[in-house]
């Protein structure tokens, strides 16, 4: 019944998946962190910035973002993200061009969970002689993270997902798999729940598990 999945490295197409969304998801963490400092910081040159790269982020579609970082960074402007392998190239650029997209939403998850501090804390660091970013590292932010777990699982999630958008620029991940296979065999039906059920099986684990680590260390008001 599966013998077309024979020839095919269905593993490895998931594992490049793994890899897109595992990388995406740190860069993507490190950037909308810093984005969610910008947009509640006192500086108005860094907060409009952060505003700004949001609200235009959020409304260009990842493909156009994704296509961008190949014709234009490396097509155009020849950046090569230090590799001369145009595959490397390739998985790198899609790596960029989803910390672009997805630190956005990270951004504007943790800034829901900064919300969440009751401004009184942060008055009282203030009064003990903090700092703006001792106050952010030391009493928001950990605060924030904890109240974020359940948005920042769905904005995982859909980065996962979201991944199958590389094969725009040909890296070999599973939507590209999935593509080949539909085009050298009869089986669209079983092809497609094969890649429904793969992607199933990363993503299902995934909420539940930080569905349940954000009950855990939810904030008790």
């Amino acid at each position: 019944m599966f013998d077309f999945l024979e020839g095919y490295d269905l593993l490895g197409a998931f594992w490049t998946t793994v890899q897109l969304t595992l990388l995406a998801a740190v860069g993507s963490l490190v950037w909308g962190t810093l984005l969610a400092a910008m947009r509640v910081g006192p500086v108005p040159l860094m907060r409009g910035f952060g505003t700004a790269y949001v609200n235009i982020v959020r409304n260009i579609p990842l493909t156009v973002i994704i296509l961008f970082t190949s014709l234009g960074l490396h097509n155009t402007l020849e950046v090569s993200l230090g590799s001369d392998k145009i595959d490397t190239v390739n998985f790198r650029l899609a790596v960029l061009g989803l910390i672009v997209y997805t630190s956005a939403f990270v951004c504007e998850a943790l800034r829901s969970g900064i919300n969440t501090v009751p401004v009184g804390q942060a008055e009282a660091a203030r009064a003990i002689g903090l700092s703006f970013s001792q106050v952010l590292r030391l009493v928001v932010l950990p605060q924030a993270f904890r109240s974020s777990v359940g948005p920042l699982a769905n904005v995982l999630i859909a980065l996962t997902k979201n991944t199958t958008v590389a094969a725009a620029i040909g890296v070999a991940e599973a939507a590209t798999l999935m593509k080949t296979m539909v085009e050298n065999e009869a089986q669209l039906i079983l092809i497609s729940a094969v890649f429904a059920f793969g992607f199933v099986c990363l993503t299902l684990p995934t909420g539940l598990i930080l569905g349940w680590v954000g009950k855990k260390v939810a904030v008790k008001r």
